[in-house]
């Protein structure tokens, strides 16, 4: 049976008070299961706009692009909303997944070159590698933050395409390295106009999403990645084989920061914790993939075999990653749900750290595909962050620094692994081993410090009066995430942190 939505009143509420309203009241710490939103449709509890004394204060502001749209009076089936999130799977949801394709083509096609011999060809060793993809990393670290608010200015649908257009052209312009100077201005170009490309994409999605769908619908996003490193890794075993035959040869969207606004998203200490998750929980399996087709060619396997044998670990990455997005879904819960990568890598570390180096090479083929195809947490950590951060405004600018520290982790373990412990890295496993510990322990840490946050936000909102509540709301200058009271929502940790807290309280995302 259709659920039947209980409907909102604002019979007191005039489209004068539409000046209280702030841009910075969506979707403010969402909650897993059913995100907040401006009607009732979705929610069984007590709304916001049935007290027009608080509903006043949430009703969007005048330059909002959906205000000829706002209706909190609206109510709607749950088979009537099913069918509007389909529309915007397929309209929107798919040709961003084509574009992160494309985004994973350009910057992942260096893994099929080193199968070929690529360093040698330019005399280059691992280190010089390591050089090119820190470059490449600091580039695109360096231009997070800039492209972000270029982004926000243009609007995504201008800038995008202005990205995609301009990192093709130096994708292309690849096939005429050769020298170290070249693959170093190549790998720099293609980080600087590669950068702000995904948090830009998490902050145009979170538009159309609830903080529930979010995380599932960044599973399929991820899953694009790893696609394409199967048909980069298929397409490079074909393209490779073409030297046989000699006849070949082919706030509202447009809505500027303010200086003000962007320090205070930057120093927004609630988001901090998922930052230092967002360093140090991908570094462990950063050394070896990157390294996988190098350490392939060491232990036996001929450019094209190498090339084939990449595809199994893409594949499991792909099983691991829905199914963990499925798993933090219907567990509703996060942190210790991401946890789960680092606890599935750990042991395959050790192992990697003990195995002798007469070891049978498809046993070591085999620990590598299972630790590559570990289960990633990335699409429930994006939507982690972005539920948290409240506002569009610390959404624009936390995403991309959450991006920042993620490729900052990936700068660190291109330190990782060098030339003096290869071929088979038994030092940097041993300081992998560490790290992954640390991942594992960082992760309930800031679950424990969402949930103490909570408790305390919760003890100031309950202890007011219903008059204290709209004399708070009147006047406060608290904004996003700090803000107390309806529609301020908890921090997510789980939507369990919820079953005893009223819709109209705020609580973290854990």
């Amino acid at each position: 049976m259709a659920h039947q939505p209980q409907s909102a009143s604002v019979s007191s509420t005039s489209i004068e008070d539409r000046k209280y309203g702030s841009v910075d009241n969506k979707d403010s710490f969402a909650v897993e299961g059913e995100a907040p939103g401006f009607t009732s449709s979705t929610l069984d509890g007590e709304h916001v706009f049935e007290d027009p004394k608080l509903g006043k204060f949430f009703v969007p502001i005048p330059e909002y692009e959906g205000l000829h749209r706002f209706d909190p009076k609206a109510t709607w089936t749950e088979a009537e909303e099913r069918r509007l999130v389909r529309k915007i799977d397929k309209r929107i949801m798919i040709w961003c997944c084509v574009m992160f394709f494309a985004l994973q083509l350009d910057r992942g096609n260096i893994s099929a070159a080193l199968s070929d011999n690529f360093l040698k060809d330019l005399k280059l060793n691992t280190n010089d590698y390591n050089n090119g993809q820190m470059i490449f990393l600091l580039s695109f670290m360096c231009a997070e933050l800039p492209s972000q608010l270029v982004s926000k200015r243009l609007g995504p649908d201008v800038w995008l395409p202005i990205q995609l257009v301009l990192w093709s052209i130096v994708a292309m312009s690849q096939c005429k390295i050769n020298s170290r100077g070249s693959f170093f201005a190549t790998r720099c170009l293609l980080g600087l106009l590669e950068g702000g490309f995904i948090p830009d994409m998490v902050l145009f999605l979170s538009y159309f999403y609830k903080g529930a769908e979010l995380p599932v619908r960044l599973s399929f996003f991820w899953v694009s990645l790893t696609l394409t490193n199967i048909s980069g890794a298929l397409l490079g075993y074909g393209i490779l084989r073409m030297r046989d035959d000699p006849s070949k040869g082919d706030m509202h969207n447009r809505q500027a920061l303010r200086i003000a606004d962007f320090w205070a998203s930057i120093t927004d200490y609630d988001n901090w914790g998922l930052y230092l998750i967002g360093l140090c929980a991908y570094i462990p399996p950063a050394p070896p993939l990157a390294y996988l087709t190098l350490t392939l060619r060491s232990l036996g396997f001929n450019t094209f075999n190498t090339n084939l044998l990449t595809i199994p670990s893409s594949v499991l990455f792909i099983i691991n990653n829905l199914l963990l997005a499925q798993l933090s879904r219907i567990t509703k819960e996060r942190s210790i749900v991401s946890s789960l990568g680092n606890v599935w890598i750990l042991p395959l570390f050790i192992a990697l750290a003990v195995l002798p180096d007469h070891t049978n090479p498809w046993i070591r083929f085999v620990v590598l595909t299972l630790l590559i195809g570990y289960p990633y947490p990335h699409p429930i950590l994006v939507g982690w962050n972005s539920s948290n951060s409240n506002t569009v405004r610390t959404r624009t600018v936390s995403a991309a620094l959450y991006n920042i520290c993620v490729q900052a982790g990936n700068i660190i373990a291109t330190r990782i692994y060098n030339d003096a412990d290869k071929p088979y890295y038994h030092k940097g496993n041993k300081v992998l081993i560490g790290i992954c510990v640390w991942n594992i322990i960082l992760f309930f840490l800031v679950k424990l410090y969402y949930i103490r946050r909570n408790k305390w936000k919760a003890e100031r909102w309950n202890a007011m009066t219903k008059d204290e509540k709209a004399q708070y709301l009147a006047t406060t200058t608290d904004k996003g995430n700090k803000r107390l009271g309806s529609y301020s929502f908890p921090f997510v940790l789980s939507s369990k942190s919820l079953s005893n807290v009223l819709v109209t309280d705020f609580v973290f995302v854990h």
